[in-house]
Parts: structure tokens; C-alpha cells; sequence
């Protein structure tokens, strides 16, 4: 025995020892060199840098600075496809990136690849989260006393005084089963040492050995009850199997919409830097047509002809430079909102904003490329001009079933249903049947191999003897008088699964509409194109017909109408190509108000096999499963938290160059103007673009297109924490390459 001097040298040395841990612990994550001296206060309130790894930056930033108008002429390009597009925006897209800066403003907002694992994930709200309940749990405790005090009865110990050391023991291995039962099995040993005058033994041990079980019968019991609200379920508090279950489908749904609105998003951007490309195409021409005109009357002015009056002359230059500007605006763009989903319409309403590098920006931005690069991305593909139509009970049939934001409402509605089965068991009493059996054992020693078998000369001997056996059978009842909380958690159940389904039948109903939406601008985008065609074909003739009657006889001709003959055709030229792209988004957007996007995209989803590396990984915590890593806090310092105070500004080392003045557009007296772009930046189409004697095109020879776009599909694999996939129409690529025919 321990006496007491022993007891409290023992438990200073406990205590040193804890006080050294602490002392040894304490190491700053923190560095900050200019804060080491500083007063507590000021170090205190520094905003400071958080360590990270910056080796990424040049990789986002890319190579070369931002274009501007003098870069024009030394630009190479890329013809991009529209699938190669998707795929690329796909690959590189662990974020479903959108043009609204969502992921800036809420980034708790963002739909990213990692939601559906992190749901399934979850601790405490995943499915695993959920079976964690039902695993079998396995606890053990240690615990000595001693006693040593003054009793009021001369039979307690010798004369009153009672000293006891003892000792409890307990392992026990328990297991909640899906019907809410529990079980238990559970081994005890006591050990009791003290100075009573009446033992037999100065110290003995008791090894006991029972096994107990739990079974609900009313409130909490039941298989339905435990897979939905899961053990220990409380009114309004439910995490059962099935309910987690039901919200990683949320999250695969939710997923779907990010993937459904990520390619409705590129699609916007690649038809909107297309339109850019025809937009500036169009001015480029328009510009050099009124600079030949201005050219014409600038000589007369200078010969001192008719025609060449100072008002007309005038005007020819107001509209060659106010075409120069309309070339500046459609090549540079400016920093509007173009087209992208919810603006106007679910799927994106097409805005028509010119400029070819700021719309580039923003489809580089969609498929994850840097902002700028040694070459320009150019469309490569042709909005369709074919005809099509949709039958539609159909689609509309098929909205109802397919659209990812019903599916997903309709998840939430079947979770309330389970929600309100799960409440009505707490209108149920609680009623539990009991029971134990127990074997006991007691001896004077634990285990003595080399005794000589008298009785009692130890406690496991005892016990295999089977001599002390008890058990114990009872019910436990207890109710609430009223229910007051299972009533008010039924009804509270019931206005739930009331709202879900109210808000379910509404979202068909915008569902439907948006279908009608779009199958009627289907409708007016292919009349308009049409007549869009007509127009151009008309601003046509106009303007060689009064072209050729202005260079025959200059009074024949008034000058007035030819300069508003080239802005006719200019503006029915653009109308003519922004009604092209709103016509293949008009057929793009039915197929995203019916939940069939992806599939027009080529694209599917599916859950496939983890990746080789978990496999590895699982295999690896398998093996070290049961040898916990050391942690040795005084010779391992912890990972770095900040590195310092913020800057006040960034420092850089470019240097102030002066920008130099802008060309002038209008030489000396007697020399032509020189535009700054000097020719088209488009690629030629076939029957669509320039010749040298007709720089007009010619409409009736537009090629017509073709609305399906399905191509062999290919595995994609998603991240590593997650089993969902993508399949993608377009092959691998490692870079952006061009693409020759």
C-alpha cells in the first residue's frame, strides 16, 4: 500500500509534468518579422497575410499583358469548335464558373465538383454520418480509490477506522440494431482492499460477466423509424439513413444543374464572341466602304468640282470616323453584361454586345484559360439556319420529368414525406423491454494458475463454475401527459411536406411556361431570320443601286442617300447576324427548358469506380490502421497560418511608360486618311464573306446548318473524392491546338 506522503509526491510530479507539456508546446504559427518588437496592440491588430502557395500565379496571369487596339495586326489565331469548347470547360472546371462574378460575391454560393462528395462525406449529415449510429462501439474504464476515514460504529473497520483501496474495471461491447434495439455485452472486475475485522480475505476480487438488451416497443422502435430519423431521433431532428440518402441525391442534382448551367454559360460565350467576330466584320467593311466615298469627295473638294462641297465633304468624314469608332468599340468591347443564364430567360437571353476581345476574355474565362495569350480563340462553327420544330405534349411531358429543378424539389418533397412518417412515432409512449443475465465470480486472487483449487482461491475459477448466476426481466414506461411536442412536431411535419409540395407544383407551372417561352422565340427568332435575310437582300440592292447611279452622274444620285444606303446595309448586315445567333440559342434554350441540355451537349453524367489513387490510399490507412502517427509537438512545429502584416500597396518593377499619342486618322492636306485597321479579322466562311468585286455577301448562299451536334462520347473522370464522372464528346487535349479541316 501507498501511503499518503507517497500519494502527493506522485501528484506533484503529475502536476510538473503537465505544466512542461504546455511550455513545450507553445510555438507561434505566425511570422511576421516587422511584429516581433512591435507593442502587444498594434502586433494584435495587424491585418496579415495568410500562408499560401503562390507558385500558381504565372499560370493565371499567362503570358503577354492585355490587348489593345495596336495589337490587331500582329494576331494569330485558333479556330475553336463549339464541342471542343465544352469539353475544355468540362476538363478544367472544378468550379462551374459563371459570367456573374458569383464566385466573388457568395463563394458559399458556388456549385463546385466537390459537393456531391462533401455531402456524402458529411460527419454528421452524410450517409456515412448516418451508419456511424449502428456501428458497434467498443469502451473500457480504469478507476482506483482509497479510503481512509472515521466512522461512527466500532464494527467498521478496526474500531472505527476504515482504510480501503479498491479498484473498477469495465470493458463492455455495445450495438444499436436497425430495429432500435441495443445489446451489450459487458465485463466487470472489482477489486476491494480494506481492514474490516469480518473478511475472510484481506483483499478479494469480483469478475462479473453479463450481457443486457434494450427493445423498444412503441416511441423509438421499429425499422422504418430508425432508418429515417435514426437513433436517438428527436421531434424535428431527423438523420436517419434514408434521409441522408436523400440529401447527397439533392447534391447530385444540384451538381447537374452547375454542369447544365456551366455549358449553357460557354455556349452563350462562344455564340456572343462569334456575333463579335461578324459584328466587327461588318463595320470593318461598312468603315473602308464610307472611307472610299470620303476619299471621292475629298477629291472633288480638293479640285473644286461639284459634288465636292464643304458640307459634303463634311459629312462623308463624320460618318467614315463614326464607323472608326464603331470598329474601335466591336474590336476592344466594353465591360457590360453579355449574354449568360438568367438574364432574361433560365437558359440566357442573347444581348448582342460587340467586342472580340472582351467576349474572348470571357469565353477563356468559361473554359479555363488564362485571360490573354499568344493567340486569339476564334468560333469554328455556324449558328444553325435550318428549320426546326418540336412537338409539343412531348417536350412539355418531358420537362415535367426531366427538369433538374423538379427532380431536385421532388427529392425535398419525399424527404418531408419520411420527415412526417418519422413524427408520428412521437405520439407513441415510450415502452421498453428490459433484460439482463449476469454470471458472477469471487476470489481472493484475479487469477492464480498455481493454486491449489481450494474455493474461492480465484475469481475466474469461480466464475466458469457457473455457481453465481442472476438475471434481471422488467418493461420501462414513461409518456408525456398531452404529446404537446409530438403534436406540435406532426403538424409542424405536415405544413412542411404542405410547402414542398405547393412550391413543386408551382415550379411546373414555371417550368411549363418557360417551355412556351421558348418554343414561341423559337418561332419568332426563325421569322425574324427570315425576314432578317429579306432585309439584307433588299439593303443590297439599295446600295449598289445607288452606288452605281451616285458614280454614273454625281447629281443623279443625292449624296445624302448613299451615305444612309451604307448605314442601312451595315445595320440589316448585323440585324441579319444577330438574328442567326439568337435563333441557335432560341433551339438551345428549348432543349435546356426540357432538362435535355446535356444531352444536345453530348454530355452525361455517371457514377463510376474510384480513382487508382483511393484504391491505393485506402490500402495504405488499412495497413497503418491501429498504429496512430506520433506527434511530437516540441520537434515538429505546426504548418504556418500567416506570414506577415499585409502591404499597404503591391510593389512592382514595370516602369511608367508614356502611352503614345493616337494615329491620325486624316493626313496633311491632300493625302488620304489612313484607318488603323486596314483589313478584316474574320476567317472566311464559305459564300459568306468578301471578294474583291463583291464585298458584300451574298445571303441566299449562307450554308445551313445542322442542329445535332452529338459525337462519340468519352470518359472524363471527376475528382478524387468523388465517383461522379463526366462524358464529353471531344477526344483528350493537353493544350488548345489548331483545328484544321
Amino acid at each position: 500500500m501507498m501511503n499518503r506522503s507517497e500519494g502527493q509526491t506522485w501528484i506533484a510530479i503529475l502536476a510538473f509534468s503537465c505544466l512542461l507539456a504546455g511550455c513545450h508546446g507553445r510555438q507561434s504559427v505566425f511570422q511576421d518579422p516587422q511584429a516581433v518588437n512591435a507593442p502587444f496592440p498594434v502586433a494584435a491588430t495587424r491585418i496579415e497575410m495568410p500562408a499560401t502557395d503562390d507558385c500558381h500565379f504565372e499560370q493565371l496571369i499567362g503570358a503577354g499583358e492585355p490587348r489593345d487596339l495596336m495589337d490587331s495586326s500582329q494576331l494569330q489565331y485558333v479556330d475553336l469548335p463549339l464541342q471542343e469548347a465544352l469539353h475544355l470547360a468540362l476538363r478544367y472546371s472544378k468550379v462551374m464558373r459563371d459570367l456573374g462574378g458569383t464566385v466573388l460575391r457568395s463563394p458559399e454560393n458556388t456549385a463546385t465538383a466537390f459537393g456531391p462528395a462533401i455531402q456524402e462525406t458529411h460527419p454528421q449529415f452524410g450517409v456515412e454520418g448516418a451508419l456511424s449510429a449502428f456501428d458497434a462501439e467498443f469502451s473500457t474504464s480504469v478507476f482506483s480509490e482509497k479510503n481512509d476515514r472515521r466512522f461512527n460504529n466500532q464494527f467498521l473497520g478496526q474500531g472505527g477506522l476504515f482504510q480501503q483501496d479498491t479498484s473498477v474495471i469495465q470493458a463492455e461491447l455495445a450495438k444499436r440494431t436497425v430495429t432500435g434495439s441495443q445489446f451489450a455485452l459487458r465485463h466487470i472486475i472489482n477489486y476491494d482492499y480494506n481492514n474490516n475485522v469480518g473478511n475472510q480475505f484481506d483483499g478479494s476480487w469480483d469478475s462479473i460477466l453479463e450481457g443486457e438488451f434494450r427493445h423498444s416497443l412503441l416511441q423509438g422502435g421499429g425499422v422504418e423509424f430508425n432508418r429515417i430519423a435514426g437513433p436517438g431521433g428527436r421531434p424535428g431532428v431527423y438523420n436517419g439513413v434514408l434521409i441522408a440518402r436523400l440529401r447527397t441525391d439533392i447534391s447530385l442534382t444540384e451538381f447537374e444543374i452547375g454542369i447544365r448551367d456551366l455549358l449553357s454559360n460557354v455556349e452563350n460565350a462562344y455564340w456572343d464572341l462569334y456575333f463579335s467576330y461578324r459584328d466587327l466584320d461588318t463595320k470593318i467593311r461598312a468603315r473602308d466602304a464610307s472611307q472610299d466615298t470620303w476619299r471621292q469627295v475629298h477629291a472633288l473638294f480638293m479640285a473644286g468640282k461639284k459634288g465636292g462641297e464643304a458640307e459634303k465633304e463634311a459629312q462623308a468624314r463624320e460618318q467614315y470616323f463614326r464607323f472608326e469608332e464603331d470598329v474601335q468599340n466591336a474590336l476592344m468591347g466594353r465591360p457590360v453584361e453579355g449574354t449568360r443564364t438568367n438574364n432574361g430567360s433560365t437558359a440566357g437571353t442573347f444581348r448582342g454586345t460587340p467586342g472580340v476581345y472582351a467576349n474572348e476574355r470571357k469565353l477563356r474565362l468559361l473554359i479555363g484559360m488564362p485571360p490573354q495569350g499568344g493567340e486569339l480563340l476564334r468560333p469554328n462553327d455556324e449558328p444553325p439556319v435550318s428549320p426546326v420544330a418540336f412537338d409539343w405534349v412531348p417536350i412539355a411531358t418531358e420537362a415535367l420529368v426531366r427538369r433538374e429543378e423538379l427532380r431536385r424539389q421532388r427529392w425535398k418533397v419525399k424527404s418531408r414525406e419520411l420527415e412526417w412518417i418519422a413524427s408520428r412515432n412521437f405520439l407513441q409512449p415510450n415502452f421498453d423491454l428490459v433484460g439482463r443475465y449476469r454470471w458472477r465470480g469471487f476470489g481472493h486472487h484475479l487469477l492464480d494458475p498455481s493454486g491449489d483449487g481450494a474455493r474461492f482461491d480465484n475469481a475466474y475459477q469461480d466464475l466458469t463454475s457457473g455457481d453465481f448466476q442472476e438475471w434481471q426481466l422488467g418493461a420501462e414506461f414513461s409518456m408525456p401527459l398531452g404529446f404537446r411536442q409530438g403534436h406540435a412536431a406532426v403538424r409542424n411535419a405536415e405544413l412542411q411536406l404542405a410547402r414542398e409540395r405547393s412550391v413543386l407544383i408551382e415550379q411546373e407551372r414555371q417550368v411549363i411556361n418557360d417551355l412556351s417561352a421558348a418554343v414561341a422565340e423559337r418561332n419568332r427568332s426563325y421569322a425574324v431570320l427570315q425576314t432578317a435575310i429579306n432585309r439584307v437582300e433588299a439593303a443590297k440592292q439599295q446600295l449598289q443601286a445607288v452606288l452605281a447611279a451616285y458614280n454614273a452622274d454625281e447629281g443623279k444620285a443625292d449624296f445624302y442617300v448613299l451615305l444612309d444606303a451604307q448605314r442601312r446595309y451595315a445595320d440589316a448586315e448585323i440585324r441579319y447576324y444577330q438574328a442567326r445567333v439568337e435563333y441557335a440559342l432560341a433551339i438551345r434554350n428549348v432543349y435546356f427548358e426540357r432538362g435535355a441540355l446535356l444531352d444536345y451537349c453530348s454530355v452525361a453524367l455517371s457514377e463510376g469506380s474510384w480513382p487508382a489513387d483511393a484504391y491505393l490510399d485506402a490500402a495504405e490507412r488499412q495497413r497503418l490502421r491501429g498504429r496512430p502517427r506520433r506527434l511530437d509537438y516540441r520537434l515538429r512545429p505546426p504548418h504556418l497560418v500567416s506570414v506577415g502584416s499585409r502591404p499597404a500597396a503591391w510593389q512592382t518593377s514595370a516602369e511608367l511608360v508614356p502611352t503614345p499619342a493616337p494615329a491620325e486618322f486624316l493626313g496633311p492636306e491632300g493625302e488620304e486618311p489612313q484607318p488603323m485597321l486596314q483589313e478584316a479579322t474574320l476567317h472566311e466562311l464559305p459564300g459568306e464573306m468578301a471578294s474583291p468585286s463583291n464585298p458584300w455577301f451574298h445571303p441566299d448562299d449562307a450554308v445551313l446548318g445542322n442542329v445535332s451536334r452529338v459525337q462519340p462520347a468519352g470518359y472524363l473522370n471527376g475528382h478524387d473524392s468523388s465517383r461522379t464522372g463526366i462524358f464529353a464528346a471531344p477526344p483528350d487535349f493537353h493544350r488548345l491546338p489548331a483545328v484544321s479541316d
